[in-house]
């Protein structure tokens, strides 16, 4: 797919992933919409990609949605229906993927690009990011694009009801403070901290890291402690059995670099 609204540069193992609307602070369209769909969508079964940077061209990540390409919402309960649909699809497809996604957020950040932020696996923001659920504050709900799932699991239901309900932004330093991001960097320092938590990504065998997104996204709604140990289990002995445990073990004593072949 010939890609207009969004770039994709390869750096070995790593994707940058970067919204590439600048002149509209990166605002979602439909075609924004398809594109990272296909994007997200082509994951699924790509094991040469490991982990996906997403970050945004210009002055911000993304101000959510272009309200001047927003007319299917209001287009009655089907139109509007397909409209929402083709938008939240982009974050369920963010969360099916088994690459960890790294957010790096600078700026506007608000309505869907807070949905990104909270869809990815990881969060580095600067101290200017400015995020909230927007959706509240312009006549909608604040339950839009998976934010009421992610945002109480990420926050808690007191703070998560606080957000949704006025639209108010939350600080960085807040966001911190909360464990909602892992760091916040001066702007100069976003693309090397990022950098810094793939490398480290990219020292685990492909095959663990890739049942760890998935692990961790299970357990999060795990009906029981049982049930989480079950899954747990199972990802342990399917990499023990594909000879990463063993070469883990040796690089361990032997000093040096683990090499799994995947």
């Amino acid at each position: 797919m010939n890609y207009q609204t969004i770039a994709i540069e390869k750096e070995g193992a790593i994707d940058w992933l970067t919204l590439n609307r600048p002149d509209r602070l990166n605002a979602i369209t439909p075609e924004m919409c398809d594109e990272l769909q296909h994007y997200f969508g082509g994951l699924q079964f790509n094991h040469e990609v490991r982990v996906v940077m997403l970050r945004g061209a210009g002055r911000g990540l993304c101000a959510g949605y272009d309200l001047h390409a927003a007319d299917g919402v209001s287009g009655g309960p089907v139109i509007g229906m397909r409209f929402q649909r083709q938008v939240a699809e982009v974050y369920q497809r963010m969360r099916r993927c088994p690459q960890p996604i790294i957010c790096l957020a600078h700026g506007a950040a608000t309505g869907g690009g807070f949905a990104f932020v909270l869809a990815s696996d990881v969060r580095v923001v600067t101290p200017d990011v400015k995020m909230n659920v927007a959706m509240v504050k312009i006549g909608l709900t604040g339950c839009d694009v998976g934010i009421s799932y992610f945002l109480p699991r990420a926050v808690g239901q007191s703070v998560a009801a606080e957000l949704m309900m006025t639209g108010r932004m939350i600080p960085a330093e807040r966001a911190e403070r909360l464990g909602l991001v892992s760091a916040v960097v001066p702007f100069e320092e976003l693309e090397a901290t990022a950098r810094g938590i793939a490398q480290d990504m990219l020292k685990t065998s492909p095959l663990g890291l890739r049942l760890t997104k998935e692990g961790l996204n299970l357990s999060i709604d795990a009906p029981s402690l049982d049930a989480a140990i079950a899954m747990e289990d199972r990802g342990q002995i399917l990499c023990a059995s594909a000879g990463f445990f063993e070469e883990g073990i040796n690089a361990f004593l032997e000093k040096r670099p683990a090499d799994y072949r995947d």
